[in-house]
């Protein structure tokens, strides 16, 4: 049964503000990165003459290519490994009666208030103590440890939701922790993985202060440290700066825009209670 009419004006209210705060700046860069180059643009102005080449422009001269594939790289590194740990973690803290558990999980969640700020120079010479500074391998470690924290305690969450009759009837039947696990524990927790894959997705994608720390070479920083590099040779330039922000920009909005119903379903079926 649906709301009265007189209910649902507050979150339609909410929900509109929020569209325009989040599609404006968008519509207003688009606009401003088809204007012809050296101008200003002010304001929501569709160009009389769009200029489409200043995307292609904009790739050239901040030198996406090689740092859209160490991105992936990265991406791929981070992502199915972090996903995995958590997903375990998750389900050991939530699911498992583990002796000291619940000091983990506190140990957890004071990660959670330590700013990236504060550990970046401890962490620049641990990893360069290892002899992986300068490499992918030692950020990609860098960045699965510091998404624990909030990956463990959200997959700790779903599993919290898990009802103990699920194990319990695993259990009767002869099926041990791993087992049930695998084939019970996983399947239902594919909503609350998908949207946790998601988040690391953004966040591995929009890098920034790692991998400037971390990484000397800027072919193998992400994509974020193209606008850095795009801001420090064309800093007069609106136009190209709004064209390769969009294009930095375009590859989060597309993966979301596809996951945004998993990470929905996620949010809607507990996967952030606990």
């Amino acid at each position: 049964m649906k709301a009265p009419i007189k209910e649902r004006i507050p979150g339609f209210a909410l929900l509109s503000i929020a569209v325009i705060f989040s599609v404006i700046p968008l519509a207003s860069m688009f606009t401003a990165a088809l204007h012809e180059q050296g101008t200003v643009p002010v304001g929501i102005e569709w160009p009389a003459d769009p200029q489409w080449h200043n995307f292609i422009d904009a790739w050239k001269v901040a030198d996406i290519t090689p740092l859209l594939v160490s991105s992936i790289v990265l991406v791929l590194g981070v992502v199915p490994a972090a996903a995995l740990i958590a997903t375990m973690a998750g389900y050991g803290l939530g699911q498992l009666r583990i002796p000291g558990g619940s000091v983990v999980f506190i140990l957890l969640l004071l990660g959670l208030t330590l700013p990236r700020e504060a550990t970046i120079v401890p962490i620049y010479y641990q990893i360069r103590d290892m002899g992986l500074l300068n490499t992918q391998f030692g950020l990609m470690l860098v960045l699965i440890g510091s998404f624990m924290p909030f990956a463990v305690f959200w997959m700790r969450a779903h599993f919290l939701t898990m009802p103990k009759e699920l194990a319990e009837a695993a259990a009767i039947d002869g099926a041990g922790a791993w087992q049930s696990f695998i084939r019970i524990q996983v399947p239902l927790a594919v909503p609350a993985v998908s949207s946790l894959c998601l988040l690391l997705f953004l966040w591995t994608w929009n890098t920034f202060l790692q991998a400037i720390v971390l990484i000397d070479d800027p072919s193998k920083r992400t994509m974020a440290g193209a606008l850095q590099n795009f801001v420090g040779l064309h800093s007069t330039d609106v136009v190209l700066l709004n064209a390769g922000a969009l294009l930095i920009m375009a590859p989060t909005i597309v993966v979301f825009l596809a996951f945004q119903r998993q990470f929905m379903k996620a949010m809607i079926s507990g996967g952030v209670k606990g």
